[in-house]
């Protein structure tokens, strides 16, 4: 199972105005993490952030890599992290490695994680898996505030619609954990489109 991991506010963005290697979460945008004060309890946030880390493999844009540090080379439990890149410049550290292809990074990354599932993060990422109907899950974490502007999760999608079908809800405080499923994946093959 390949899905999405992410928090949104409320009007939808991933992180506030002005996001940088400097600034990764732009203007307020770290607010969309608060929620991670309850990741080592028993309520529906640990629980979520608990599957999260269950995970086998990670499934990152180039952006939020470079972002979040390139998470100094481990993301979490030494699982291989397949990053989506048009540009393989250099050698990653620790367990990373750089794909071009879509299809060929989700194929990897399931290989690699052989029975447990694969965590997407960032949006370039989770845009372009849904685009090539590689993307199997959504869990998005909105949290209750307006960023007002930023980078938004589904900006770059095409026209046509995309069903899903809500599997889970779990209310928690300041946040509402939201599963759902990619019903239809009739999208058209768009892996050469940008993930970055």
């Amino acid at each position: 199972m390949i899905r999405l991991y992410m928090s949104m506010s409320l009007d939808g963005f991933v992180v506030g105005p002005d996001d940088s290697v400097e600034q990764p979460m732009g203007r307020g945008g770290f607010r969309l993490f608060n929620w991670l004060d309850d990741r080592d309890s028993d309520g529906p946030s640990g629980q979520v952030y608990a599957e999260a880390l269950a995970t086998g493999a990670v499934i990152a844009g180039r952006r939020t890599y470079e972002h979040a540090g390139r998470w100094q080379g481990d993301h979490h439990d030494g699982v291989p992290i397949f990053v989506l890149t048009h540009h393989p410049d250099d050698v990653p550290p620790g367990h990373a490695q750089y794909v071009t292809d879509v299809a060929e990074c989700a194929a990897l990354a399931k290989a690699a994680a052989g029975d447990r599932d694969v965590l997407v993060h960032g949006a370039a990422a989770g845009q372009a898996l849904l685009r090539s109907g590689l993307l199997d899950e959504l869990e998005l974490h909105v949290v209750n505030v307006l960023l007002g502007n930023g980078r938004r999760l589904f900006e770059n999608l095409p026209d046509e619609y995309v069903e899903l079908d809500n599997v889970r809800q779990l209310p928690a405080r300041d946040v509402t954990h939201l599963r759902y499923r990619v019903v239809n994946d009739g999208r058209e093959d768009a892996a050469a489109q940008s993930v970055e």
